[in-house]
């Protein structure tokens, strides 16, 4: 996603995927889909293979570590607006449980959770999430 928390592209691959094979195919989709993209931050779980990959491909990736010598929760920059939309696709019922079968298929949910996301910020309008119960009329 770019700064503004705006998703750029989406990678659902197996939980066996290590960091660096989810990474490496985020690059290829990046560079694919969106060639103006010349920074990425990663965090520490994301290895050389990917900063070389970005590399070759023109993108800068650099990994933000967070600090250890903080006890607590530590905002860390760049990565709190990951966790922030990360949170608000959670809120999307489809996303939060495992339905989908095909790579695909999860892809083009999150796809339409961000958008969803997305006409609620243009719009400021609110909706209720799954976990709200409706208002009962009468």
């Amino acid at each position: 996603m770019d700064t503004l928390g705006l998703i750029i592209a989406v990678v659902v691959m197996a939980a066996s995927a290590t960091d660096n094979q989810i990474g490496v195919a985020l690059v290829d989709r990046v560079v694919e889909h969106t060639p103006t993209v010349t920074k990425a931050w990663v965090d520490a779980g994301f290895k050389d293979d990917v900063q070389i990959h970005g590399a070759v491909n023109g993108i800068d990736v650099e990994q933000v570590k967070r600090s250890d010598t903080r006890p607590g929760f530590v905002p860390v920059a760049k990565r709190w607006i990951v966790e922030q939309v990360h949170g608000t696709l959670m809120l999307h019922r489809r996303l939060v449980r495992e339905y989908e079968t095909r790579p695909a298929s999860s892809e083009s949910r999150t796809w339409s959770a961000a958008t969803a996301n997305l006409v609620r910020r243009l719009t400021g309008t609110t909706t209720p999430s799954w976990r709200q119960p409706l208002p009962h009329n009468g």
